[in-house]
This record gives structure tokens, C-alpha cells and sequence, in this order.
């Protein structure tokens, strides 16, 4: 759970930021993820957050989850597949790339 402290500062911090709506657009590309196995299907929240990111029109999607999202080896297989159903992928890496200027020039 985390310290009790910590989490109400992130929830605070957060306040203002509008919600993404997730509707079937989002859950679509979500499944289409995980069958062309860019994401495990025992993580379909992981597939959720690039979807709603690529979805969006999102520019970044800052991750440390090198296991299913930061991950060099299916970061090309995410991108195919949401530039095949129509979508151009955000730039996925983690907050430090970003912060370095790794991503899209």
C-alpha cells in the first residue's frame, strides 16, 4: 500500500489533471495489443495505458514498467500495431529519457 503520506501527496498533486475517457476506441486498440502479443494478456491494464495514450494523441507516455510498457524489444511491435489500426504511438520511454531529450526530436 505505500506510505499513507506519499499517496495523499500523489492524489493531491494530481488534482485539477482532467480523466481520459476510456471507451470502446481505447479498449479496442487495448485487445488488438495483446493479440499481436505486444502486451501479455494477463496485463490488459498495461495494453489500457498505451492504447488511451496513442488513442489521445498523447505525445510521451513516461513509464518505468520495463517489463510490458519501457521495454526496447516490444516497443516496435506496440508501435506497428497502433500505426496499423490508424494511430501514431507516443514516444514511450521513462521519465529520466525524457528528461535527457530522448524522445521524439
Amino acid at each position: 500500500m505505500g506510505d499513507p503520506d506519499a499517496v495523499r501527496r500523489r492524489i493531491d498533486a494530481l488534482a485539477g489533471i482532467p480523466e481520459l475517457d476510456v471507451t470502446e476506441v481505447e479498449q479496442d486498440l487495448a485487445r488488438k495489443l495483446i493479440e499481436g502479443k505486444a502486451v501479455p494478456k494477463e496485463y490488459p491494464d498495461d495494453a489500457l495505458h498505451i492504447a488511451v495514450a496513442a488513442t489521445q494523441k498523447m505525445d510521451y507516455l513516461v513509464s518505468w514498467n520495463f517489463k510490458h510498457i519501457t521495454n526496447g524489444q516490444t516497443i516496435p511491435l506496440v508501435e506497428r500495431i497502433c500505426r496499423d489500426a490508424g494511430y501514431e504511438c507516443p514516444c514511450i520511454c521513462t521519465p529520466q529519457m525524457l528528461q535527457e531529450g530522448g524522445g521524439r526530436e
